[in-house]
């Protein structure tokens, strides 16, 4: 499901009350990548319903720089909800997910390994009762596979 914030937390609450415990992870996710994969997947393990916040693509290139993101938010979030993982997607613009994660309330919160516990969201996150895990391992980064592209295409025209 693609949804707002409100929709997706409204569209939960039958699943809370029959015990399911929610898990979400925020990010960027241009040029969805395995490692991508690995942390979608990892954080769906410690949960029952994974729901993914997508960075719009005005944040994209505040955090990324004015050339991202290569893939516009509506196809991100498209081929995120398609993945068997996620249960659902919404788009958030605010510097962080501070705001959604106060309306979905996720019993788990998580980032990648190049993350601290301490974020600003952490605090909404605690207030309620949640928590934050890091999802540990050594995941490439979308910029990393950018630059091996672009290398890969400089050596191929020199």
């Amino acid at each position: 499901m693609i949804g707002t914030v409100r929709e997706i937390a409204d569209s939960l609450r039958g699943a809370r009350i029959a015990g399911a415990r929610v898990v979400s992870a925020t990010g960027c996710f241009d040029l969805l990548h395995v490692g991508h994969l690995f942390v979608l997947e990892s954080a769906a393990i410690l949960g029952d319903i994974l729901v993914v916040g997508v960075n719009s693509d005005r944040r994209v290139r505040v955090l990324k720089g004015p050339r991202r993101p290569i893939i516009p938010a509506a196809d991100r979030m498209r081929m995120l909800a398609a993945l068997r993982c996620v249960h659902s997607v919404f788009e958030f613009d605010e510097d962080t997910p501070a705001e959604a994660l106060a309306v979905l309330r996720p019993d788990i919160h998580t980032k990648g390994a190049g993350w601290s516990a301490e974020m600003p969201e952490t605090e909404v996150v605690r207030s309620y009762g949640g928590r934050i895990e890091i999802i540990d391992g050594r995941i490439e980064s979308t910029s990393d596979i950018i630059s091996r592209v672009i290398a890969s295409h400089d050596a191929s025209v020199a």
